[in-house]
């Protein structure tokens, strides 16, 4: 049952990432920008978090 939602979960995120892109490349590129600057956003503090660590936590 878990697989059968995994998958329909999947094929709507990618029915809905199609319409948008086809819709409104636009808003698409704005997506994608605010994805990436999350994804260096964790990025950073993962980074940050490991230099902590390695200073002794101080």
């Amino acid at each position: 049952m878990a697989v059968n939602a995994k998958k329909i979960a999947v094929y709507v995120l990618v029915v809905f990432a199609l319409y948008v892109i086809i819709t409104d490349p636009a808003k698409a590129a704005d997506y994608v920008q605010i994805a990436f600057e999350g994804i260096s956003d964790a990025a950073t503090a993962v980074g940050d978090f490991m230099t902590w660590l390695a200073n002794g936590g101080e």
